[in-house]
């Protein structure tokens, strides 16, 4: 750790944080996608450099992991923009209906399974980015078995929420792993 003291300024990298160069006026696509962006940014920060570490739970008795996360958001991102919005047959990677928490469970420290996780993650977030420039507009919809009919608009303020829900979880599992916080 740096001389830094304030939350704020610890855990941030050499260079500007661009996470919070968000739109504040404009294009509403671009808005949304922004904020998304800046919260997909937080995640990859907080795993930063921990390699094998990302699988530790570190919050007993919960089985939450930084792994178990970068898992389980892939799993959100695929299942919102693949199969509701792009009406995609493509199941879960990490969890099944037989094995419901899969994307938790099974983030072990292994690093096939760590690279695994990062390369889903990251066609996931390209696929939802690709789709989202290319969808005509906000309000396209999808068809969700438990939300029913959903908006593109829907979707985008509901994986801030998710990334912005789980990312609380990430500060407090990266703090216990070796003492990293900040925004």
């Amino acid at each position: 750790m740096t001389g830094r003291s304030r939350r704020a300024e610890m855990f941030v990298t050499a260079g500007p944080d661009r996470r919070f160069d968000t739109r504040t006026t404009g294009d509403e696509r671009a808005m949304l996608m922004d904020f998304l962006g800046a919260q997909r940014a937080t995640l990859e920060m907080k795993c930063a450099g921990l390699d094998l570490r990302l699988a530790r739970r570190a919050v007993e008795p919960s089985t939450l992991s930084l792994l178990g996360l970068v898992r389980h958001l892939s799993d959100v991102e695929r299942r919102w923009f693949r199969c509701v919005m792009a009406g995609e047959d493509a199941p879960p990677r990490f969890s099944s209906r037989a094995h419901p928490d899969g994307d938790f469970d099974g983030a072990v420290p292994d690093p096939e399974v760590v690279a695994a996780a990062w390369e889903t993650w990251r066609t996931e977030v390209a696929f939802a980015d690709r789709f989202v420039a290319a969808a005509p507009g906000l309000d396209i919809v999808g068809e969700d078995a438990w939300r029913g009919t959903v908006s593109l608009r829907w979707v985008l303020v509901h994986m801030v929420e998710e990334y912005a829900r789980h990312n609380g979880h990430a500060d407090l599992l990266r703090e216990r792993i070796d003492g990293a916080r900040g925004l």
